[in-house]
């Protein structure tokens, strides 16, 4: 699951990867938690950081993008999505043109 617009660009902190971890166990459990923030100041605001969250099943997946998909965070609305489990796996975590939208 790619989690954007949780937090915005300057704003990781080391914390956050385990703070994220921790939320999404409430859906299953979190194989890996993995952030990415794109440097580029010309890339939206809303999608600059990206947090991938992995879970050992599809069910608990989807009860994350269920739960975390237009949720209110620290006055910003998370934005959820589905990513591809080949991308993840090789650690390409930067945006491209196949992104999900």
């Amino acid at each position: 699951v790619l989690l954007k617009n949780m937090v915005g660009p300057g704003e990781v902190d080391e914390d956050l990867e385990r703070e994220v971890a921790e939320e999404c166990s409430k859906y299953g459990v979190v194989e890996k938690c993995l952030i990415f923030e794109v440097i580029d100041p010309n890339f939206p605001v809303e999608e600059a950081v990206r947090i991938f969250v992995s879970f050992n099943s599809i069910e608990s997946a989807r009860k994350a993008y269920v739960e975390l998909d237009g949720r209110f965070f620290g006055g910003r609305t998370v934005q959820c999505c589905f990513y591809q489990q080949d991308r993840f796996d090789s650690h390409d975590l930067a945006p491209g043109p196949l992104d999900p939208k």
